[in-house]
C-alpha cells in the first residue's frame, strides 16, 4: 500500500508507537548502566538485561495501548498526555517486574533498575512531545513573519499569543505584550515578556522593529479604545484587533480572527446589561407591530424581537426594497417566526385600521418617521403629515383596538427644536404623552440620539467621501453629537417596556458627545490615510435647522433615574386635550389645502419651543449682517 493510500493520521500513530518502542530498550539499557556507575556492563549482566527485556517490552507496550497514548496528538502534547505516560509506564514497570519474580525470581535485575528504568522511559516518552510542541508553536521554521506587539497581556492576549505560535504558516510572529495593569509589568507569557505600559506602545514598535500592532482587549471601552488608537497611531503602525466581546462570546468567530478597528470601536460603549427575563415575560407570546420596520431602528427591532419568539411579528414598511431585504433577511434567520409583512404608509388612515382590527397587536414600535433633518427644513407639509398625523394614526388605532403597549421611538433633536424634523417629532411626543391620559393604552415615548451607521447618517457619508479621496465636509469645528449603536438603541427601547406605567418619556444614556470634527480625522486614519494630507477635512457652515450641540431632555422635564441605569425619565409636560385634538385636526386641513403658513402657525403654537429658537436665530442673524 502506497504512502498516499495510508490515512495521515494513522501514519502519525505509528511513527509515535515506533518511536515508544524505540524508546523501551534504550530506557532498560541505560537503567543497567547508570546501576553499575556508567561502566561497560559484563557480558553476563548484559545477558540477564537483554532476557528480561523480552518481558518488559511486550507487557509495556501493552501499558501504552491501554492507556491511549496514540489518542493524543504530539502537536498539541499537554499535562493530560504526561498524565497517560506516567500510568502507563508506571502500570508496565510493576507489572513487568512481577512477572520476572514470577518465572526468573527476577535474577540478574537489580532491585534499583526498574526505578531508574521507569523515571528514564517517563522522560525519554513525554520529552520529544513537548519538544515537537514548543518547535511547533514557536514556528521555528525560519519562515519570513511579521514581528508583532500584542495590546493587552489578559485571556484575549494569551489566546491570541497562543494560536498565533501554533500557526504552521508563521506569517506573524508575537514579540512582546503591553498592559496597563502594573502587577503584570515584567512577566512572560509563553516565553513573550511583558515590556511594558500602552504608553510604550510607540517607543517598542521602533526598539522592537514592530511590523504590526494587534489589540487584544475585546472589553475595552470606547475611551480606552481611543487612547490606545491614538498609541499606535503614533507609532506610525498598521494596527488590528480582535473581535469584540460579545462577538467571542456568541461563538461567532474566534480570537484570532483579527479585524480593522472601526469607527464603531471608538464611538461604541461597553455591552449593555439587560433583565431579558422581563423583557422575554413583556414580549414573547404577543403579536407586536413595528412600523417602519425597514428602517435602521425598525430593522434591528424586528432581529431583536424575532429572537424573543413572540406569538405573530408584524411589519409595516411604505419602502418595498426595505421591506423585502428585512422579510427575506427574518425569513432566513428564524424560519419558525410567524412572519406578517404589509406595505403600507402610516398617513393611510384606513389602511392602518384595517391592520389593526386584523392583527390586533397587543404591543406597537411606532419607528416610521421622517428623520433628515436639511430635507426636511422645507417640506414641512411633509414633516407634519408623516410625523405628527402619521403619528396619530397609528395611535389612535392602538387605542381603538386595545394594544397594550405603543413605543414612539424619537429624538434628542425634539428638545428644544431648531428645526422642522425636530419640531414634528416633538409634537408626535406631545400628542402620545397626552393621549396615555385618555387610554387604557400605555403610550411611551423613548428619546436617544444619532445612531452609528444608520441609514442618511453621518458615518455613511463619510465612508464614502474618504473612499472617493475626500474632502470630507464637517458643517462647523465645535459640532458635537451624541452617538449610540443600533443593537444598543433597540435594546434600551425594548427595556423601557418593562419600565413603563404610560405616559412616560424616558431618554437613554448616550454618554459623552463625540465632535463631529474627531469622528471625520478618526475615520480617515481608520482607512490608512492623513487628515489634512491625503484626505482634507472641509469646514462648510451650519445647514439649516441644524444645531452646534444636541439635548436629550428639556429643563422643565425634572429627569430622573430608573431601575436601569443607561435609562432615564423625564416628566412630561401636559396641554388641555381638547386644545391638542383642535390644533391636530386644523394640522390635518391644512395639509388637504397645502397651506405651508397655516401649518407653520399651527406647528409653533403646538411646539412654542421652535418658534421661540427660530425667532432668536433670526434676531442673531440680524446682528451680525
Amino acid at each position: 500500500m502506497s504512502r498516499q493510500l495510508i490515512p495521515r493520521h494513522l501514519r502519525s500513530q505509528a511513527v509515535a508507537l515506533g518511536h515508544d518502542v524505540l524508546m523501551v530498550p534504550i530506557a532498560w539499557f541505560l537503567a543497567f548502566w547508570f546501576r553499575y556507575n556508567l561502566e561497560v556492563l559484563p557480558a553476563s549482566y548484559y545477558q540477564d538485561a537483554l532476557l528480561a527485556l523480552l518481558f518488559v517490552l511486550p507487557i509495556q507496550l501493552t501499558a501504552f495501548l491501554l492507556f491511549g497514548l496514540y489518542r493524543g496528538i504530539w502537536r498539541f502534547a499537554s499535562l493530560p498526555d504526561i498524565l497517560r505516560i506516567l500510568k502507563a509506564v508506571l502500570v508496565g514497570t510493576v507489572v513487568s517486574v512481577a512477572l520476572l519474580f514470577v518465572f526468573t525470581r527476577a535474577g540478574g535485575v537489580p532491585r534499583s533498575v526498574p526505578i531508574i528504568y521507569a523515571i528514564l522511559l517517563v522522560m525519554l516518552l513525554s520529552g520529544p512531545r513537548l519538544i515537537y510542541r514548543l518547535l511547533k508553536d514557536r514556528n521555528l521554521d525560519l519562515s519570513p513573519s511579521q514581528r508583532v506587539l500584542i495590546v493587552g497581556s489578559g485571556k484575549a492576549g494569551e489566546m491570541l499569543a497562543r494560536d498565533i505560535l501554533r500557526n504552521r504558516r508563521g506569517d506573524y510572529r508575537p514579540v512582546a505584550f503591553v498592559d496597563d495593569k502594573l502587577r503584570r509589568q515584567g512577566r512572560e507569557i509563553h516565553g513573550l515578556p511583558v515590556a511594558g505600559t500602552c504608553e510604550a506602545i510607540p517607543e517598542l514598535t521602533e526598539k522592537l522593529a514592530i511590523d504590526i500592532i494587534m489589540l487584544a482587549i475585546p472589553s475595552a471601552s470606547s475611551r480606552q479604545m481611543r487612547r490606545v488608537v491614538e498609541l499606535c497611531e503614533a507609532a506610525d503602525a498598521p494596527f488590528r484587533s480582535v473581535p469584540q466581546l460579545n462577538d467571542l462570546m456568541s461563538g461567532n468567530v474566534q480570537i484570532n480572527h483579527l479585524r480593522s478597528v472601526s469607527i464603531e470601536d471608538l464611538l461604541g460603549r461597553n455591552p449593555v446589561s439587560l433583565d431579558w427575563q422581563a423583557i422575554d415575560a413583556a414580549l414573547s407570546g404577543k403579536t407586536v407591530l413595528v412600523t417602519g420596520a425597514g428602517g435602521s431602528i425598525g430593522s434591528e427591532l424586528c432581529r431583536q424581537l424575532a429572537g424573543l419568539k413572540p406569538a405573530r411579528l408584524v411589519l409595516l414598511e411604505n419602502s418595498e426594497f426595505n421591506l423585502y431585504s428585512i422579510e427575506m433577511e427574518l425569513l432566513k434567520a428564524f424560519p419558525d417566526l410567524p412572519l406578517e409583512c404589509r406595505l403600507g404608509d402610516i398617513t393611510d388612515r384606513p389602511y392602518v385600521e384595517n391592520l389593526f382590527a386584523r392583527f390586533q397587536p397587543q404591543v406597537v414600535f411606532h419607528a416610521a418617521a421622517y428623520k433628515h433633518v436639511p430635507m426636511l427644513e422645507n417640506r414641512l407639509r411633509q414633516a407634519v403629515r408623516n410625523n405628527v398625523l402619521g403619528t396619530r394614526n397609528v395611535a389612535q388605532a392602538a387605542d381603538r383596538f386595545g394594544c397594550g403597549v405603543f413605543v414612539l421611538v424619537s429624538t434628542d433633536k425634539a428638545v428644544n427644536p431648531a428645526n422642522v424634523m425636530g419640531a414634528s417629532k416633538r409634537a408626535a411626543e406631545i400628542l402620545c404623552q397626552n393621549l396615555n391620559a385618555h387610554s387604557k393604552t400605555n403610550f411611551i415615548t423613548v428619546r436617544f440620539g444619532n445612531v452609528l451607521d444608520s441609514a442618511g447618517s453621518v458615518i455613511p457619508l463619510f465612508r464614502k467621501q474618504i473612499e472617493a479621496g475626500g474632502p470630507v465636509t464637517v458643517t462647523d469645528p465645535r459640532m458635537e453629537r451624541y452617538f449610540m449603536t443600533i443593537s444598543e438603541a433597540c435594546q434600551l427601547i425594548m427595556q423601557t417596556v418593562v419600565l413603563s406605567q404610560g405616559g412616560e418619556i424616558f431618554v437613554l444614556d448616550m454618554g459623552e458627545p463625540v465632535r463631529i470634527s474627531y469622528l471625520a480625522e478618526q475615520m480617515i486614519h481608520l482607512s490608512g490615510r492623513t487628515p489634512g494630507a491625503d484626505i482634507q477635512i472641509e469646514y462648510i457652515g451650519l445647514r439649516p435647522g441644524e444645531k452646534l450641540y444636541e439635548e436629550l431632555f428639556h429643563e422643565k422635564e425634572q429627569l430622573e433615574k430608573t431601575a436601569h441605569e443607561k435609562v432615564f425619565l423625564a416628566r412630561h409636560r401636559q396641554v388641555d386635550w381638547q386644545w391638542l385634538t383642535n390644533i391636530l385636526e386644523e394640522m390635518s386641513e391644512a395639509c388637504e389645502s397645502i397651506d405651508s403658513e397655516a401649518l407653520k402657525k399651527l406647528l409653533n403654537q403646538l411646539v412654542p419651543e421652535h418658534s421661540e429658537r427660530q425667532g432668536r436665530q433670526t434676531r442673531s442673524e440680524q446682528v451680525s449682517a
